[in-house]
């Protein structure tokens, strides 16, 4: 049960920074494409993880408690 909620918390934390970076990417766009290509680049790391947690976790709507 510990494990679970662990990994369900390291999921809401990725996911967080995920839309940090894509945000980021985004507003950069106009203003800097060297750094809105790096933030995204981090965002499509972390997009990775997470994709590997749901696979491990499955897709479920947990909370966390």
């Amino acid at each position: 049960m510990q494990n679970s909620k662990r990994l369900l918390r390291k999921r809401l934390k990725l996911n967080q920074e995920y839309l940090r970076l894509i945000e980021d990417a985004y507003n950069l766009r106009q203003t800097d494409h060297a750094l809105s290509d790096f933030s995204e680049f981090k965002a499509t790391k972390i997009l990775h993880q997470l994709n590997k947690l749901k696979f491990v976790i499955g897709d479920t709507n947990l909370q966390i408690n």
